[in-house]
């Protein structure tokens, strides 16, 4: 296991727990595109945690039904990330237009069915649509696993590499309208803040900059995909469904020595995997720091700290059953004394002159108590729009690359991937 991976298998498990940890009050505050963008990126980083753990030393075809899961999340993630970022960026210009601030319960609804048609229904309809050029079933790479593979064939620009496009420069359009219509709007705008306190403009204007991130990265990096698979990949032509398909069972199985040996294959294959973490530090970087999302933090950690014998006191820590007491509190432990000094009201700590401490009891919470604190937290502690980053496409800049000597049973030979979907195989 080299170093490499087992750093990204620290990072992705650390930034998956950051991720999640917010969920529930962007779940209760209806926060739909916040909601898609926090579970499709952390389902991908648990899904490349578990591979770089599995495959680690290894290209073992161990969980196929795994691996066909696996392959088809990646395939998503390229457009459901930049999906998730359209629900936000929409919702940014309705408040920015002053539209949407008050809303019906039948109006809420409706949005969240359209934010939900947009961030599940469209990376399913990409799902589906990369099953055309989907040359075998999929490929695993040592240190990374399970890796879809999309035939090189003009379909697939159409098909696959092509659909982050539109939805960015959608994306983009909105963040664009919601900053003029801001300009327009400003007093109103304040006024409508003002008489909201979920809503300030320190929150919405870090909103903006996310979506200045979107349009910034998304396109590019999907315009950099295409160009890359074109020149650099031999594009094979569209023959039939069966050509396209023949020996679709197949599982090509690439040690690290072979791929890593390749440094476009090397480039691409961290690189989609790693912009997924990026992710997921953007959002942190965004709204971790914000005064409601470190009280979850705490929230959460002192829950987590409760369970294994820790317990927050004063400004220290207190190690439950150890006698340790924190820097401004006392000890929750009678400790022993040393010759005929009573247990209640002396210690004497090397058998010399004992002295009198306040010992205090303090019953022990249930290790579950800090997330019923959690939960009890009301709506108006936390803000509607504040949750809800933006991202970049992370599958969009991957190399073609061709891999040296592999014998296939059939008219094609075996390359690896170099894209978003790893397409690099070539046909003889």
């Amino acid at each position: 296991m080299t170093v490499s991976n087992s750093v990204f298998s620290a990072f992705s498990f650390i930034t998956f727990i950051l991720v999640l940890i917010p969920f529930p009050w962007h779940l209760e505050a209806w926060n739909t595109g916040t909601c898609l963008y926090m579970l499709w990126t952390a389902f991908g980083l648990l899904c490349y945690f578990i591979n770089s753990i599995i495959w680690r030393n290894n290209a073992i075809n161990w969980a196929p039904v795994w691996c066909d899961i696996t392959a088809r999340v990646i395939i998503g993630l390229s457009v459901a990330i930049p999906a998730a970022s359209l629900c936000i960026n929409h919702r940014l210009y309705c408040i920015a237009s002053v539209r949407s601030v008050t809303r019906t319960k039948q109006e809420k609804y409706r949005a969240i069915l359209v934010d939900l048609c947009i961030g599940v229904g469209l990376p399913v309809i990409a799902m589906a649509l990369q099953y055309i050029v989907q040359g075998h079933r999929f490929n695993i790479f040592e240190e990374v696993g399970c890796y879809p593979f999309t035939y090189n064939t003009p379909p697939a620009y159409l098909l696959v590499w092509m659909l982050p496009i539109p939805i960015g420069l959608t994306s983009g359009t909105y963040a664009v309208m919601s900053i003029i219509a801001f300009r327009k709007r400003q007093s109103e705008f304040k006024e409508i803040l003002s008489s909201n306190s979920s809503l300030n403009p320190n929150r919405f204007f870090r909103l903006m900059a996310l979506a200045g991130v979107e349009v910034l990265c998304c396109i590019p990096l999907a315009i950099t995909s295409i160009v890359l698979n074109a020149t650099r990949g031999e594009v094979r032509p569209w023959i039939s469904w069966e050509d396209t398909h023949w020996g679709f069972s197949r599982v090509d199985q690439i040690p690290s020595l072979i791929w890593r040996s390749d440094p476009s294959a090397n480039v691409s294959l961290e690189l989609s995997r790693w912009l997924v973490v990026v992710c997921g530090l953007i959002f942190f970087a965004f709204f971790g720091f914000a005064d409601e999302a470190q009280k979850h933090y705490k929230l959460a950690f002192a829950s987590v700290a409760k369970h294994v014998g820790y317990t927050s006191s004063g400004t220290g820590t207190t190690k439950i059953g150890s006698g340790v007491t924190s820097s401004t509190g006392y000890s929750f432990q009678k400790f022993k004394s040393f010759g005929k000094s009573s247990s209640s009201d002396a210690v004497s700590s090397r058998g010399g002159m004992p002295i009198l401490v306040n010992q205090e009891v303090v019953e022990k919470r249930d290790s579950l108590d800090s997330f019923s604190d959690i939960t009890s937290i009301k709506e108006s502690e936390y803000d509607a729009t504040e949750l809800t980053p933006t991202s970049t496409s992370p599958f969009n800049t991957l190399k073609s690359v061709k891999t040296p000597n592999e014998a296939v049973d059939g008219p094609r030979s075996i390359t690896p991937p170099a894209s978003s979907t790893m397409d690099n195989s070539n046909r003889v």
